[in-house]
């Protein structure tokens, strides 16, 4: 709270203060709103301050209505009319409205806002009183100052001291239930953290076994390529697709392999492993063999016998159609 004031003029100005100006300003409005005090003691308000704690929703048609301008000052030129400079911080600008303490107990008066109303009342008892008495006196407090020239200590107002109480009271409850809304919200903070915990271990479970899978997989697609299966063999076993030097060796050892019967076997195993079947006419493989086409003809023969090669038909020209046989 910013005071500019000459420390004996302060002393003085205190002295002259028979209710402490912040409990007074505090039962008055409810609020703690920020006070400049001038060195001849007297005391000036922000007006949006003021308004905003008392619901006054415009201020400038608060100040109209219920603050004359004898009450009412730029806070520029009440400054300066001590040679004073403008507070720094908090908004402290020099075209701010400000009231004096009577304005603010007009602006009071003339608020509706349940919190106000013990201050009201004890206004209204102090008028009543002067009225009727011609005076109205604090009593002294029971316990007064010892120290040599000290001013004479008085009791707060019975009103104002239970408006204050109350005050502290609601205080104390917001304090309550904003600390117990902050635990709740920490408590769900740390449930949420928790839920986060456990979805992320999902999630890295799952990743680990989509990663297991993939894996599994590309192991499955390894052994597909280097082994693709075909018909089942005899007994439900999967045999691998042939190549041509497997069907030579297995060939070779069905029977026994003369230069002719080789020569043939060579030029008919790549085209019936490549294409599945053999559909070229006898002198053509009789012109790749250089044997005769009676010679080819005998050597397919011999292949078939031995379970090599089976017959498959013929094409539309004639030529005979074999077929690996791998029974």
């Amino acid at each position: 709270m910013n005071e500019p004031k000459k420390q004996s003029e302060s002393d003085s100005a205190a002295r002259r203060e028979a209710i402490d100006v912040s409990d007074f300003v505090y039962a008055a409005t409810g609020a703690r709103v920020r006070r400049l005090t001038m060195p001849d003691g007297s005391h000036w308000f922000p007006a949006v301050d003021v308004c905003k704690e008392l619901g006054h929703t415009n201020s400038r048609q608060a100040l109209s209505d219920h603050v004359p301008e004898s009450h009412r000052e730029i806070l520029e030129t009440v400054t300066g009319a001590y040679g004073l400079s403008i507070p720094a911080g908090r908004e402290w600008r020099r075209d701010l409205n400000i009231i004096s303490l009577q304005g603010l107990i007009l602006l009071v008066s003339a608020c509706t806002k349940p919190a106000c109303a013990p201050f009201k009342q004890w206004v209204a008892e102090v008028i009543e009183t002067v009225q009727r008495e011609g005076a109205y006196a604090l009593e002294e407090a029971e316990v007064q100052p010892t120290e040599p020239g000290a001013p004479v200590a008085y009791a707060m107002p019975e009103q104002v001291a239970e408006a204050i109480v109350r005050l502290e009271a609601h205080n104390l409850q917001l304090d309550e239930e904003l600390a117990s809304g902050q635990r709740d919200s920490i408590a769900v903070q740390k449930e949420m953290l928790a839920v986060q915990r456990e979805t992320l271990a999902v999630q890295r479970a799952t990743v680990a076994v989509h990663q297991a899978m993939v894996r599994a997989m590309e192991r499955i697609a390894d052994r597909l390529d280097a082994l693709v299966l075909t018909r089942p063999a005899p007994g439900g076993r999967l045999t691998a697709s042939p190549t041509t030097e497997s069907v030579l060796a297995d060939w070779r050892q069905r029977l026994s392999v003369t230069e002719d019967v080789w020569t043939v076997a060579v030029v008919i195993a790549p085209i019936l492993v490549e294409k599945g079947e053999l559909r070229e006419p006898l002198e053509s493989i009789a012109a790749r063999t250089g044997l005769t086409v009676r010679h080819v003809n005998a050597c397919l023969r011999l292949l078939r016998m031995h379970a090599c090669i089976r017959s498959q038909g013929g094409t539309d020209d004639g030529a005979p159609v074999y077929v690996l046989n791998q029974g």
